[in-house]
């Protein structure tokens, strides 16, 4: 069993230009788990570059926000409650259409090598607005 106090969570940006986040809470490398469990924050306006993974099967459920996932010529609109499954090797977007920062979990199965694309990024703080929606509280 590993059991993780959320005080152990890590935030990170895989790209210096990038205007999505990603707070891992399972991961290959830190926890020897065969997946990624991550919560990706998206700022206002952002989205994710176009990515596909090759082995990989990624999941996104929408705890807040809402936004526009592009994949395969086909768009689809997100909101909270809302969620995304992607086959391997589906290119995709994930773009943050709201007011507000979007914020989705995201799951990972196998790896497909995304632990070590995001903690070879640069750490990011985890703050006050992303404490609330992590933990379920509102924000003002």
């Amino acid at each position: 069993m590993i059991a993780k106090p959320r005080e152990a969570y890590r935030a990170y940006r895989i790209s210096p230009d990038d205007t999505n986040r990603l707070v891992l809470v399972f991961d290959p490398i830190g926890d020897g788990a065969n997946f990624v469990f991550a919560i990706e924050i998206f700022d206002p306006g952002g989205k994710t570059p176009p990515n596909e993974h090759p082995k990989a099967q990624e999941m996104f459920f929408v705890l807040k926000g809402e936004g526009i996932a592009h994949c395969g010529g086909k768009q689809v609109n997100l909101r909270r409650g809302d969620s995304l499954l992607l086959p391997p090797a589906t290119e995709h977007v994930i773009e943050n259409t709201g007011p507000g920062r979007l914020y989705c979990m995201t799951l990972m199965v196998p790896n497909d090598h995304f632990a070590e694309l995001i903690r070879g990024g640069r750490e990011v703080a985890i703050d006050d607005e992303d404490w609330h929606v992590l933990l379920g509280t509102a924000y003002a």
